[in-house]
């Protein structure tokens, strides 16, 4: 069964830059939501394997940080995993201070070490295109 990645708040090019790298390096599909209501509806719906966050979301500037944290917060869906997509390290360690695991930048993002961290939860690989 495909795994799922729900991407929120990031732009067109930078959703469909994430969902390129995760489709072609694992079997797993890529959902775009705008803010934390229609990231909330998804994961209360369908079985989500991984949330990645923009730092600001696109739609409205809205931190990211925020919407992460209230998803942690969430009794029914805080257990699914939550990475925020910034460059920044700081924000990174804040991110994990609030329940997130250690996620990745969009510099980074055909890096060995990004597939990597995905790896433990969108373990079904196709194969190793570089």
């Amino acid at each position: 069964m495909a795994k799922l990645l729900v991407d929120c708040g990031n732009c067109g090019p930078d959703f469909q830059s994430i969902r390129r790298m995760v489709s072609s390096r694992f079997k797993a599909s890529v959902v775009q939501t705008h803010g934390l209501e229609d990231t909330l509806q998804v994961l209360r719906t369908r079985k989500v394997d991984l949330v990645t966050i923009n730092r600001k979301l696109d739609r409205d500037y809205t931190d990211g940080l925020e919407v992460l944290a209230k998803i942690k917060a969430d009794a029914e869906v805080g257990a699914v995993p939550v990475m925020l997509v910034t460059n920044y390290d700081e924000h990174q360690q804040s991110a994990m201070d609030v329940g997130g695991v250690l996620g990745f930048g969009k510099l980074s993002l055909e890096d060995e070490a990004t597939r990597e961290l995905l790896e433990p939860y969108l373990s079904e690989k196709v194969s190793e295109r570089t």
